[in-house]
C-alpha cells in the first residue's frame, strides 16, 4: 500500500474474522516494525506472542478492574484514569460492580495477541523527576507499537493498541515471566478485520497547531 493510505486508514480494529495469521506474516510485520525510532537506539522493546489459549483467558480478570473503573468514571462525566483531576468515583465499588466491557473477550481471542514491554533500565525518562505522571518513556516504545499496526495494515490486517493490562502490571509480569524492570506497554490483538474502515474522523490541523506559543495564532495555510 501507499504510505499515506496506510497512515490514513489504520484504525482501532476490535473485531476479526477467524482467518488465521501465519507466523511468516507476523514475522514480516515485526521485521518492519523494528526500525521504529527509539531513545539512543537502545531498542528496549520485547514482544511476547501469546499463543496459549489458557494464558490469554487469564488476561480477562486482570483487565476487568481497569475497565470497570474506566466505565464508572465515564458514567460520572469524568475523563477516565485522569492524572490531573481527582476522581469522585468510589473505586472499590466500581471494581466490585464488574460491568461488562465491550470487546475484551474478542481481543484475547484474536488470531494474534501480542504483549509488548519496554526495558526501563534502557529508557531515558527525562521527566522522571517532574511532579506529574511520566510520558517521555513512551517515546521509546509506542513508535514501535504503532509501526506494528502500520505494518499489519499493509498486510491487510487490523489491530488495536490497548493498555488495559498495565493496571495489574505486577500480576501480568508474574503470569508471563516478565522482569520487574520491564513495563507492560501494550497488548495488541491482530487479525483480518471483519470490516476495514477507509475513512477515519479526526480534527483538522488547525484544531491543534499554533505558532510560537501554546496560545499563539493558529497555524494554517
Amino acid at each position: 500500500m501507499e504510505l499515506h493510505d496506510v497512515m490514513r486508514t489504520t484504525f482501532s480494529c476490535r473485531s476479526w474474522t477467524d482467518e488465521p495469521v501465519s507466523d511468516a506474516m507476523l514475522h514480516r510485520i515485526l521485521d518492519v516494525a523494528r526500525f521504529a525510532p527509539n531513545g539512543g537506539n537502545r531498542q528496549g522493546w520485547h514482544v511476547i506472542v501469546v499463543k496459549d489459549t489458557a494464558t490469554r483467558q487469564e488476561f480477562i480478570p486482570l483487565i476487568k478492574p481497569t475497565t470497570s473503573v474506566y466505565l464508572a468514571q465515564s458514567a460520572a462525566g469524568e475523563s477516565p484514569w485522569n492524572a490531573v483531576h481527582p476522581t469522585t468515583v468510589d473505586l472499590e465499588a466500581a471494581i466490585a460492580a464488574d460491568p461488562p466491557f465491550p470487546g475484551v473477550a474478542e481481543m484475547v481471542e484474536a488470531p494474534v495477541v501480542l504483549v509488548v514491554t519496554v526495558d526501563l533500565s534502557l529508557v531515558a525518562s527525562f521527566d522522571k523527576d517532574l511532579d506529574r505522571v511520566g510520558v517521555i518513556s513512551g517515546a521509546s516504545i509506542y513508535p514501535f507499537v504503532w509501526n506494528i499496526l502500520l505494518a499489519a495494515r499493509n498486510e491487510g490486517l487490523g489491530g488495536v493498541l490497548t493498555t488495559y493490562l498495565a493496571g495489574r502490571e505486577s500480576d501480568v509480569q508474574d503470569l508471563l515471566g516478565i522482569p520487574s524492570h520491564h513495563a507492560v506497554a501494550a497488548m495488541v490483538p491482530l487479525g483480518h478485520p471483519v470490516k476495514q474502515l477507509t475513512k477515519l474522523s479526526r480534527g483538522p490541523v488547525e484544531d491543534f497547531t499554533t505558532i510560537d506559543r501554546f496560545d499563539g495564532p493558529t497555524f494554517t495555510v
